[in-house]
């Protein structure tokens, strides 16, 4: 099965090759800044003299607010041939918004601000993930993970600057320097936006949406967004918990936690095309319930353990896996719609860091009383996406693999 299948997938031609490389190092800037935030949430907790549950809700927040540019970006997309303005405005958003964020005075402003921010980096993704599956669709999950590697370095390089970064400057300075790259890929998307070929399909309309609404409302549909959900809620609660847990409990400076959180990306960011590009080829369902089954027990592990070097072991398989199972997700998301790849994947990101932002929260919560509670919740989490998994029903082959 997987030689006939790959045998039918043609080669990425210079062209695809050239806006695959483009979009890789846009989505790096465009997420270099809200990436900055989870090792700045310690700093910003120690400035403000916030708690846990309070950070939790300071990302929770976060992403929220972000969450609710997905879908009329995705809309906007399926409406406007001139993709390449749009991606070009989105970086602009983020570093203007973000530099602006740096000079908030109390939670609640800095929350609304952050939250304001993150919508230009929200709107980003469905735009792109859009031209690039309906320019791909039938390696949709490879070049979804493709995209992802620049988004996936993000969170393993701003992390790890901002580590060192603190120990010279205070976070409203990091967090300034933080946005340069959205304004330089701003600059730089200017001059290239007639490269992103413009939407084949005729704009949206409300008998499309009407389309979409009957395909999600089925309880298949309606199994996919929930397991979306907590998938994304074990991984928003492990990245938004670790720093404070690494710190508070281990004692680690902050140089030293950068590291070990970039440590716990980078694997992923590096699997996310592989792990895609087998769910293009055998199927969704397995990638991701063995991903979400590994990071379960990783977590749960992490929460039983005391011992420094075994919690950091696991902090890396948890995160890896999870990061490294999102392309399979998303890609079964456009799978199982079939139709307007921007407009569902908007929906599929508004649900997965909208309500799958609920677990940075969940996790601060329970980390409020003891922080190596947050593993746990997050395992639990994990299990409940695989538990989902299995249970729905097995769809027919969309392309060349089949939906979860």
């Amino acid at each position: 099965m997987a030689q006939s299948a790959a045998a039918s997938v043609p080669a990425y031609s210079p062209a695809q090759r050239s806006l695959l490389t483009w979009f890789s190092a846009g989505h790096l800037a465009n997420d270099w800044a809200p990436a900055a935030i989870w090792l700045l949430a310690p700093a910003i907790a120690l400035s403000m003299g916030l708690t846990p549950a309070e950070v939790g809700l300071l990302i929770t927040l976060h992403s929220v607010g972000a969450a609710l540019a997905y879908f009329p970006a995705g809309l906007l997309a399926d409406r406007v041939r001139n993709r390449g303005g749009l991606l070009a405005a989105t970086f602009w958003w983020v570093g203007i918004g973000y530099f602006a964020a740096s000079f908030a005075d109390g939670f609640w402003t800095l929350a609304l601000v952050m939250a304001i921010a993150g919508m230009g980096d929200a709107a980003w993704h469905p735009i792109a993930t859009g031209v690039l599956t309906q320019a791909n669709p039938k390696r949709r999950a490879h070049v979804l993970g493709l995209h992802a590697v620049g988004g996936t370095l993000a969170e393993v390089l701003a992390p790890l600057s901002v580590g060192f970064l603190l120990a010279w400057f205070d976070w409203q300075q990091v967090l300034q320097l933080s946005a340069i790259p959205a304004i330089a890929a701003g600059i730089a998307f200017l001059i290239i936006r007639h490269r992103v070929p413009p939407s084949a399909t005729h704009a949206i309309s409300l008998g499309d949406l009407g389309q979409l609404w009957r395909v999600w409302r089925t309880p298949t549909g309606g199994a996919l967004v929930v397991m979306l959900s907590f998938y994304n809620m074990a991984l928003i609660g492990i990245l938004s918990m670790t720093p404070l847990y690494l710190q508070g409990v281990h004692g680690f400076a902050t140089a030293t936690t950068g590291m070990i959180f970039a440590g716990m990306v980078l694997i992923g960011a590096l699997a996310q095309p592989y792990l895609g590009l087998a769910s293009d080829l055998i199927g969704r369902r397995g990638v991701f319930l063995v991903g979400n089954l590994v990071a379960a027990a990783a977590a749960l592990l992490i929460y039983l353990s005391g011992n420094a070097v075994v919690v950091i072991v696991l902090l890396v398989i948890a995160a890896s896996t999870l990061t490294g199972i999102r392309s399979a997700a998303l890609a079964a998301a456009v799978d199982f719609a079939k139709q307007r790849e921007a407009t569902t994947l908007g929906l599929a990101f508004a649900v997965l860091d909208g309500v799958g932002a609920l677990g940075g929260a969940a996790a601060g919560l329970a980390a409020w009383y003891d922080l190596s509670y947050a593993f746990l919740v997050a395992g639990c989490f994990s299990c409940a996406a695989a538990f989902l998994s299995v249970a729905m029903p097995k769809a027919e082959p969309a392309d060349v693999a089949e939906t979860l």
